[in-house]
């Protein structure tokens, strides 16, 4: 695989990576404001919770992620200088 297929390749996975977070943070927004609505059901909100905290969870592991990509970058900057 050439260097600019693996640019283009990199570029699709970040942009599914954003979108995917965003996404998730838009779900993550919507299932806080239901709880704190007050019209759900115990049971309700105790699924919202679990996926809240699934999503949580995803949402930290996308910016751990993002945060390794930028030291990399930092160090590869570092050392082409």
């Amino acid at each position: 695989m050439s260097d600019h297929e693996n640019t283009e390749q990199n570029e699709e996975q970040e942009s599914a990576s954003t979108i995917d977070f965003e996404a998730s943070i838009q779900q993550l927004e919507t299932l806080v404001q239901d709880m704190e609505s007050g019209d759900l059901t115990l049971e309700q909100s105790l699924t919202a919770f679990e996926k809240g905290v699934a999503l949580a969870r995803k949402c930290q592991e996308a910016l751990r992620q993002a945060e390794e990509r930028i030291a990399q970058l930092s160090v590869d900057d570092s050392t082409r200088s």
